[in-house]
Formats: C-alpha cells, sequence, structure tokens
C-alpha cells in the first residue's frame, strides 16, 4: 500500500487520512468532499444508510450500509459489484449523501448494491497486485490499438480487486469497432474487458493538471457534470475568439467561461445593442468597445484612432435622435458650442488608467526645517532698526575681526594698559604689504638682490 508523503497516512497503516481527507489513495485532491454536518449531533436513528464510495480517477458510486458498519471517512471498504467485488474509500456519509443523490438524480431503490466488509490487510495486499498491472497493461494495450489501426486514443485502465475484471477507457472522434480488439485483451491479460468511453473533459478530469490560473483543473477537483460551453458564451463577455486563449488543457473550450455567464447577461439587458453607426454632424461614430460593469461605450469618427467613451444613458438617447431624424452635433453634445473643441482630446478614462498604474511611488523627500532668525529689535531712539546679532565666537581665545583687521574683543578694546599695548602691537600687522614680484613665477623662489639702484 503505497502511502502520502503530505499527511499522517504511510505504508504500514490504513489507506486514507481518516477525518483528513482521502489522501493515500492514488487521487489526492480529486473530487474531495467536505462533511459540514458531521459536528452537529444527529439522532442516530435517523442515519441515512446510503454511503458515497470513490474509486480510481475520482469516480463516485453510492452503496447502502446494511449491516451498519462503524465508518469513517477515508476508510477502505469492499463493496459489491456485478461479476465479483472491489475496493473503494468512504468519502461522504450522513445526509449529504441524502442531497448528493438528489442533485446526480440517483434513486435509492433497491438497485443499490450493499458494502460487505471494512478491507483488511489481505484484501488491500491482494487489490494492490492487481493495481501493479494497470501500467504494464495499458502500454501493451496502445501498442496492440496501433498494430490494428483504430482511431481511439486510450488513456487509463483501472483493474478490479479481485483480478477478474479491467476496465479501459478511452476518447474518440467518431464510433470504433473494437470487437477485434476485446478479444485480443482478453486472451493476453486473461481477464473480463469493458470498453467505456469517455469525453475529451472527463479525459482530463481523470488525469489531473494545473490550469493557467494556477490552480487545478476544475474537472478533476468538483466539476461532475460536464455542461456544453459555445463561443457565444465568450462573445458575451467581450472576449477576443482566440482558441490558443479560450481552449484548456483537453482542447475543448475552457468550463469557467460558464461560471459568470450568468452575470454578464443579466448586466447586458440594461446596454444598448448597436447595430449600425450613430449618425452626427461630426461624422458616422462606430462602436469598439463596451464595458459592460462600468456602462460605458467607446466610439470612433470614421474608424479613426481617437475614441471617445459616453455613457450608455447617452447612447440610449442619440439612437432615439437618429430614429426621429435627428442628428446631434457630436457623441457628447447636441448642439453646437462656441469655443474650440480639442479632437486630440480622447480616451481620457484610458489614459488615467495607464497613467494610474504606469507612474511608480516615488518616495517624499522631507523638507528642511525652515529655521527663522530672532526678530530683530528696533532702536529705541529711532525707526531704524537695531544690527543684527553677532554670531558667538566659537574660539575664545582669538578675537573677532572687523573688517579692518581689527579684533573686536572687549578685553582689547583700549581699556587698561593691556589693550592699549596690544592695539598698537596689532597696527604694524594690519598694514598692506607690496607684493613680491619673483613669487610664483616659475615655481622659483630667488633670493632678493636688495634695493635698486633707483631707491
Amino acid at each position: 500500500m503505497s502511502g502520502c508523503t503530505n499527511c499522517s497516512t504511510d505504508t504500514q497503516g490504513v489507506g486514507g487520512c481518516q477525518n483528513n481527507g482521502s489522501c493515500g489513495t492514488g487521487d489526492c485532491n480529486k473530487m474531495n468532499t467536505f462533511d459540514w454536518l458531521s459536528h452537529m449531533g444527529i439522532p442516530e436513528v435517523d442515519t441515512f444508510d446510503v454511503v458515497e464510495i470513490k474509486f480510481k480517477g475520482g469516480r463516485k458510486d453510492y452503496f447502502r450500509n446494511s449491516q451498519l458498519l462503524p465508518l469513517t471517512t477515508g476508510d477502505p471498504v469492499v463493496v459489491d459489484v456485478p461479476n465479483g467485488h472491489h475496493i473503494g474509500y468512504v468519502s461522504l456519509q450522513g445526509e449529504l449523501v441524502r442531497l448528493q443523490m438528489q442533485k446526480r438524480k440517483v434513486k435509492n431503490d433497491d438497485s443499490l448494491t450493499s458494502i460487505y466488509r471494512i478491507a483488511s490487510q489481505k484484501d488491500l495486499e491482494k487489490w494492490q497486485d492487481a493495481k501493479n498491472r494497470e501500467l504494464p497493461t495499458l502500454y501493451r494495450s496502445k501498442q496492440i490499438i496501433d498494430e490494428l489501426k483504430l482511431g481511439m486514443k486510450l488513456s487509463d485502465v483501472e483493474f478490479q480487486a479481485d483480478n477478474s475484471k479491467a476496465t479501459f477507457y478511452y476518447s474518440a472522434d467518431d464510433r470504433v469497432d473494437f470487437r477485434e480488439l476485446i478479444k485480443i485483451l482478453a486472451s493476453e491479460f486473461k481477464i473480463r474487458v469493458e470498453m467505456r468511453q469517455i469525453s475529451l473533459r472527463q479525459e482530463a478530469g481523470r488525469l489531473g493538471g494545473i490550469g493557467v490560473c494556477g490552480r487545478e483543473l476544475c474537472c478533476s477537483t468538483w466539476i461532475f457534470d460536464f455542461k456544453s460551453v459555445t463561443t457565444s458564451a465568450a462573445r458575451y463577455q467581450n472576449l477576443s475568439l482566440n482558441p490558443s486563449k479560450l481552449s484548456g488543457q483537453c482542447g475543448r473550450l475552457k468550463c469557467c467561461l460558464n461560471f459568470e455567464l450568468d452575470s454578464y447577461l443579466s448586466a447586458l439587458k440594461d446596454i444598448p445593442k448597436i447595430e449600425k453607426p450613430l449618425l452626427t454632424e461630426a461624422g458616422p461614430a462606430k462602436l469598439q468597445k463596451t464595458d459592460i460593469f462600468r456602462r460605458l461605450m467607446w466610439f470612433s469618427y470614421n474608424d479613426d484612432n481617437n475614441w471617445h467613451s459616453i455613457d450608455c444613458d447617452r447612447v440610449q438617447v442619440i439612437l432615439e435622435q437618429n430614429e426621429k431624424g435627428i442628428t446631434p452635433f457630436n457623441l457628447k453634445q447636441d448642439k453646437a458650442f462656441e469655443g474650440e473643441y480639442d479632437l486630440n482630446k480622447t480616451n481620457e478614462d484610458l489614459e488615467l488608467l495607464d497613467k494610474k498604474f504606469a507612474q511608480t511611488k516615488r518616495k517624499k523627500k522631507r523638507k528642511p526645517k525652515n529655521r527663522k532668525p530672532p526678530a530683530p529689535e528696533t532702536a529705541a531712539s529711532g525707526d531704524t532698526p537695531a544690527s543684527k546679532p553677532r554670531r558667538p565666537n566659537r574660539n575664545p581665545r582669538r578675537g573677532n575681526k572687523n573688517r579692518n583687521g581689527q579684533e573686536n574683543n572687549p578685553q582689547s578694546s583700549g581699556k587698561g594698559p593691556q589693550g592699549d599695548a596690544r592695539a598698537a602691537g596689532n597696527t604694524s600687522r594690519n598694514r598692506k604689504r607690496k607684493p613680491n614680484p619673483n613669487r610664483n613665477r616659475g615655481g622659483q623662489n630667488k633670493p632678493n638682490q636688495g634695493p635698486s639702484d633707483g631707491a
């Protein structure tokens, strides 16, 4: 028995996750169900005795629990099938089974077979031996089909648990005469052969896969009743009829095209039908695009590249005017107006959306704080403002010099003998020196040659 690495099931235990689901069966996430009534206290006397059993590929069938066996979701059970027995896993039980039978239109009568027992380890080992024959049988059967040149595609083989019967699932576009194929398969594999034709959607559901949306295929997880999908569903939703984008992995139109079709049909009731161009003085306006939920329609004059967006109410007004023989000035106004009309200013809604998503958010730079200087004090004697406050001297040893080179240090302001001596000594320093003509000439410093003769 193969185990599952995503849950508590191992190769030594019984298949299935008990209350966690039904993995360990080889069909993880295929047609899983959740019993949302399991935590509710329903009387055991009124418990529905029919159980839903899941087999390979997500196939489900209903069997009667006539012996009232204590079953749990994920338990392997031996069920009665025509000409033998088979093993499946319990997927759902209780009152939800009654609802599922009504949804799938399955009658609760004597045609339902019963459950024999819970599968033992010996039953599971025998079933595993039968499952090991499926892959070699599939390859050999494809070779035989190619030799007989039959127009069919074999997708899967399912052996019965008692190893007496095998079901071959195939898909074909036309009717296939496989009578000779059945004889060859029965004589070579020594089993009873059943050929079952399935559609391409059912084939994709049995194989499984990941869709373009990034999730598992709907046909392999929850869809069991396939409805026809037509191209009109894409037209109602204003989708481009591109087969590569509208087709799923099965090669048919995607089933999800039907999911939102009802919402689009209800919204299209308020959208006016445009069968011919709208007549205006600026020219005939042809419909280019319709936003169904925003109720906006884009038109262009004479197949111009500039599109003009108007709401559906305005379109309805123009249609009524054209039926009466009235031609409005343009799409947005009935009469001419004074001033210039900028025809290039179109596609405003589309341009705003482009700018919204094209511009990257830039971090706002912090503005430096404006430090205001202290308010100047007005002079007491006159109206002229007082002088600006001086910056404090950072070096207390050096005095503040004025523009003439004299220090404004209060210690050297001339008060006292020391102040007079310092002031007298600074006068010689503040005299202008004569420039040296030999300085910075060719990078050479020549010695002084003394005073000239003229001096």
